[in-house]
């Protein structure tokens, strides 16, 4: 089996990627993961044959690999992945969290007193490896269980490969009841070896460097070049991501790697309010909006969520692309809020120049 070093140096030579030092450094902390799991797969299935038993070994030491958005730390996480010598799963962690937080309502649902110990058993019961993207911590009741929810995949042999934009200690930051939460740190720090991939190259924003970000009109020669813009970011992901917000579910059609695509009418066509915004401002590093219509009297709630939406991307620094039927400034013209869309339309502006949101 190759490893990760060489797949990165294949894929240079072949022009697929481009040298990138600080990736290069990260690339020995995944050869190492990749021979633990190898040599603990190895004993394992001597074990079991010395034994006859059914005893997993102990989890590797994993990687939590965190850093600034569009520096490849997907990219490389992704290549492990493809390439792992044990059984793994590749998920985003907001994503994951959904599903753990679905199977613990359905054990209640059940009558169980432990409604968390069946969902440890299900995740590792044909797992060796997981793999996040994007690990962080906003909603309180992940920040209540993911501590003995990860102490007991640990215990059962999982490891954890992870990427973030945040150190471990700035996870779930000024939460509430924070207090209860920083253990989980301490088992990140303890479990995982964290490493910063520092690259000056932010590869995401790169590119876009010289392409539109905004197109109007809504015509075929735009929504083919949308196309080709979610292609070249995504390779034509088909994923969904399902955020829930206060019992709500709020659901981008379209996601990969922290890039999201939906509608107009999908982000504010539904009764969302600035909680689901901010979500989504979290969730994403960079959201494609299309088919923005002609605002007026008539879709006034779709205005004010439009509003909210853009003023929580902005806040965020989230990469916006979007269609719309005509330039920001002449979106909505006429009704209540005229004046405050200006601030709207500017912000659209601003965030269309090619150096905006670089870290």
């Amino acid at each position: 089996m190759q490893t990760l070093t060489q797949i990165y140096s294949d894929r240079v030579a072949d022009g697929t990627l481009r040298p990138d030092p600080a990736q290069e450094a990260v690339l020995p902390l995944f050869d190492r993961l990749q021979s633990d799991l190898s040599q603990a797969s190895e004993t394992k299935r001597g074990v079991l044959g010395f034994l006859g038993g059914r005893k997993k070994p102990q989890a590797a030491k994993g990687l939590y690999i965190w850093g600034g958005v569009g520096r490849g730390k997907s990219m490389l996480m992704d290549l492990f992945h493809e390439n792992s010598p044990v059984p793994s799963r590749r998920v985003h962690f907001h994503a994951f969290m959904q599903e753990v937080q679905a199977q613990i309502f359905a054990a209640r649902e059940k009558g169980l007193s432990d409604t968390l110990l069946p969902v440890i058993e299900t995740v590792a019961q044909d797992l060796r490896l997981l793999c996040f993207d994007e690990m962080q911590i906003t909603d309180i009741a992940d920040a209540m269980i993911v501590g003995r929810l990860f102490e007991g995949l640990f215990e059962r042999g999982v490891t954890v490969v992870t990427t973030s934009n945040r150190v471990p200690d700035d996870l779930y930051k000024n939460g509430l009841n924070r207090q209860l939460f920083l253990p989980f740190i301490e088992i990140i720090k303890d479990k995982l070896e964290v490493h910063h991939l520092h690259s000056p190259v932010d590869y995401r924003q790169g590119r876009l460097t010289g392409t539109p970000v905004y197109f109007s009109p809504i015509n075929d020669d735009t929504r083919a070049t949308i196309d080709g813009i979610w292609a070249d970011l995504t390779g034509n992901a088909t994923d969904t991501l399902t955020l829930k917000v206060k019992g709500r579910d709020v659901t981008l059609p379209k996601f990969h790697n922290g890039i999201a695509r939906a509608t107009f009418w999908d982000l504010c066509g539904q009764m969302f309010g600035p909680a689901d915004y901010l979500a989504i401002a979290d969730a994403v590093k960079l959201l494609i909006i299309e088919d923005i219509p002609r605002l007026g009297r008539g879709n006034f709630n779709e205005v004010k969520r439009f509003v909210t939406l853009i003023d929580a991307l902005y806040e965020a620094k989230v990469r916006v692309v979007a269609s719309a039927v005509d330039e920001p400034e002449s979106l909505y013209v006429e009704g209540a809020g005229v004046f405050e869309f200006e601030r709207t339309a500017s912000r659209l502006r601003e965030m269309q120049d090619k150096d905006w949101a670089q870290d």
